[in-house]
């Protein structure tokens, strides 16, 4: 796609409730959005992936990117133990310099948020929980649903769910939008994360549809990637989704977030990733509230660059704790 200047802005339906959940209704909008540019939108990531920053900056960029991070487990070993281990991680990221910022986000599945909301109760670190059948989806929407409810009873500030890829990719549209309403309903205060799993979606066009349609139904954030299909986030594929959000405020005045999620392991990285947001959504979006990360080894190699920085030398991996 073109610099975002000269991208046309999609134009909503004239109504955003029962008027747009049938499938011809959303076919029709999804279907009329811009198609994406695949080259151009590779390009200017590669072209944005090669700007280069002053310490100064570089140190704000890493703590900025701190202040991003999803500190997330989500494996079938997960233990009450590990998941205390990683909330005091969280809370304060390196034991030796209290003036790093703490993480965004803890996130764990269902079964161990009353843990991590025990542990960071009062820390201004949140609960996020994956819920919908992760990382498949396939289940009824009642599971889904109980699913999402149970992490919430618990504790859990934040829901990240996924989408019915099968339906999406199948053109049942009105099926995707009104499970995303509804699991958005069922998560009453907390926020709703709509997780596309862009490497199963194949084109942009596609992420640029599901990035609408997750919008369209009442998603806080878009985030690309379970963590468990290959590709995950990628550089592409998360500015189309910054563009999307970009242009959902153009177009209602709301602020939603992106989440890139998965193969994000590296300070280098995430400074891509940070560029990649001023210049394509903006930098109102350069918080915690409208970005994130979905990455734990990341916050490992950012601490040990933060260190570099201000010691001046390389420190090694060794004073940060192993996840």
């Amino acid at each position: 796609m073109a610099a975002p200047a000269t991208t046309p802005s999609p134009r909503l339906p004239p109504a955003l409730g029962d008027a747009v959940r049938d499938d011809a209704s959303l076919r029709r909008f999804l279907h009329g959005l811009p198609g994406v540019d695949q080259v151009g939108v590779e390009q200017r990531a590669a072209g944005l992936g090669t700007r280069s920053i002053k310490k100064a900056a570089k140190m704000w960029a890493i703590d900025t990117a701190i202040s991003m991070v999803d500190l997330t487990t989500l494996e079938g070993a997960d233990t009450p133990g590990k998941v205390r281990s990683l909330a005091a991680k969280a809370r304060r990221p390196d034991p030796d310099n209290p003036d790093v910022p703490r993480v965004a986000a803890v996130c764990v599945y269902p079964d161990m948020v009353a843990t991590a909301a025990g542990e960071l109760r009062g820390t201004g670190v949140d609960v996020a929980s994956v819920a919908t059948a992760f990382p498949s989806g396939r289940s009824s929407l009642k599971v889904k649903l109980e699913d999402t409810a149970f992490a919430v009873d618990a504790g859990a500030t934040e829901i990240d769910m996924v989408i019915d890829r099968g339906a999406f990719l199948s053109g049942r549209y009105g099926q995707v939008f009104d499970e995303i309403a509804q699991v958005k309903h069922a998560c009453g205060e907390a926020h709703l994360k709509v997780i596309l799993e862009t490497g199963e979606l194949v084109t942009y066009d596609n992420v640029r549809r599901a990035s609408w349609l997750a919008l369209l139904a009442g998603g806080d954030f878009i985030k690309t990637s379970t963590g468990k299909v290959s590709p995950a986030a990628t550089l592409p594929v998360t500015h189309v989704m910054l563009q999307a959000v970009r242009d959902w405020r153009t177009q209602t005045g709301q602020l939603r977030g992106v989440k890139p999620a998965g193969g994000i392991r590296t300070t280098k990285d995430a400074i891509k990733y940070l560029v990649a947001v001023h210049e394509v959504a903006g930098p109102e979006w350069l918080t915690a509230d409208l970005f994130r990360f979905g990455a734990s080894t990341l916050l490992n190699d950012l601490l040990m660059q933060r260190r570099t920085q201000l010691a001046g030398h390389y420190s090694g991996p060794d004073y940060v704790t192993v996840d």
